[in-house]
């Protein structure tokens, strides 16, 4: 079988890496280790196809010394003890040794430990790879002792580049065909930033061509090679939970719009419907809450369509919601009050309940004084009782729930403060 083109054209040195020109500039650290030999530990953040295999790789030609790769899917403690016995042998020899550790954001807390030892004495020079946020995915000892470098996935611009080598280079396909220059734009679309994607369909592309006989390659062979339509999406990962944030910040943001585009990203790449739904449930809580309490009757609704209805068909249930609650008027006072008030509960401790509160459902419970001088509010004026205090005794007088003037909290808003002004002359705390 023959080698994929995309690993025929992988670049030796950074001459010919393409994409990443902010970290690769003469004056970048990388660039400044590439050019003196001397890469220092690093973990490369970016997402499939951003270079970061490569880009380890020739950091590693240029020092000189020895090169290990590893993969976090297969190796373990007992191969990372075995790489800092080779790193100490190597630096006793006079060379150094560089280990490009693939997803290592799969190593467990204690295998990511096991590179501490290595990397303090230096006798290991480990590049990373992960696709993952390394804030969340990796330790913080692990983190305190690399340099991180983000990777972006490479723009339209660049996988033209990438292609037209392709087209080209003699370890490519040698000039044996050319492409028009819409089939390079649509693979570059397709690819979504992924280099090693774009490569792959490429040469899927040359071949639905050779199958046809002709040495051009157009739209209609891309379109073949490509079948369904390729989007960057992972389902446990970053950028779900960057589509997610997007989705919540459009709905926040009374973006109807935006919504139903995140929306849609998401159901399209596979996110969960019911995990959509949770949010959007959230969403109606924390950023709409008593401005329009039917929002949070509108999400759950949705939630429990779509568990009726499945797929296809549940999802404009969601699209519903996702409209409804951008649409909605917002109000995070709920929100901010339950923080403030679960704040106090941390702060204060555990206060006793006033003897007025406590509940009185035997004759031993009220000898004890519970309930004595409680004011049943519907006996008073408007059924509420002025001045009587619903906390504990040394916490009289917080305020946490402050209403907006929007939606239907600028009518809860009145009433709360014509209630406040009665307890402000009201008759005690019962």
């Amino acid at each position: 079988m023959s080698t994929p083109l995309a690993e025929r054209l992988r670049p030796r040195t950074l001459a010919d890496f393409v994409g990443q020109a902010a970290l690769l500039a003469p004056d970048a650290p990388l660039r400044i280790a590439y050019e003196r030999g001397r890469p220092y530990p690093m973990i490369l953040f970016g997402p499939p196809g951003s270079g970061k295999t490569t880009l380890a790789r020739v950091l590693a030609q240029a020092t000189g010394g020895e090169f290990v790769a590893l993969s976090a899917l297969t190796s373990g403690v007992r191969e990372l003890k075995d790489l800092e016995e080779r790193g100490r042998d190597a630096r006793a020899a006079g060379h150094s040794l560089v280990a490009f550790i693939d997803e290592v954001h799969r190593y467990s807390r204690a295998q990511q430990d096991a590179l501490l030892r290595p990397l303090e004495e230096g006798t290991v020079v480990m590049i990373g790879a992960t696709t993952e946020n390394p804030a969340f995915a990796l330790t913080a000892a692990l983190l305190s002792r690399v340099r991180l470098h983000v990777l972006e996935p490479l723009t339209v611009s660049d996988l033209g580049e990438v292609l037209r080598r392709a087209l080209k280079a003699p370890e490519g396909l040698a000039g044996a065909y050319t492409a028009s220059e819409e089939a390079l734009a649509l693979i570059a679309e397709l690819s979504d930033g992924d280099a090693r994607r774009a490569l792959s369909l490429l040469e899927t592309a040359a071949e639905q061509a050779r199958e046809a006989g002709v040495a051009v390659i157009d739209e209609a062979h891309v379109r073949r090679a490509a079948g369904t339509r390729y989007r960057r999406f992972d389902k446990g990962g970053d950028l779900l939970y960057d589509q997610i944030s997007a989705l919540h910040k459009a709905v926040r943001g009374s973006s109807p719009d935006g919504a139903l585009y995140w929306l849609a990203r998401l159901l399209d790449g596979g996110c969960d419907p019911r995990y959509v739904a949770r949010r959007l449930v959230r969403a109606a809580s924390e950023d709409i809450g008593n401005a329009d309490p039917r929002a949070l009757a509108v999400a759950l609704d949705a939630w429990q369509a779509f568990d009726r209805l499945g797929r296809p068909e549940g999802d404009l249930a969601l699209a519903q919601a996702a409209v409804y609650l951008a649409a909605a008027p917002k109000s995070n006072a709920v929100y901010r009050a339950f923080a403030a008030a679960t704040e106090d509960v941390r702060t204060h401790g555990t206060q006793p309940v006033p003897a007025h509160l406590r509940n009185a459902p035997t004759a031993l419970a009220r000898a004890q004084g519970h309930g004595r001088a409680y004011r049943y509010p519907h006996d008073e004026p408007e059924a509420y009782a002025a001045g009587v205090s619903y906390f504990p005794d040394t916490m009289a007088g917080a305020v946490y729930y402050e209403p907006t003037d929007r939606g239907l909290e600028a009518r809860i808003r009145e009433r709360l403060t014509r209630l406040r002004a009665r307890d402000r002359g009201g008759e005690g705390p019962g």
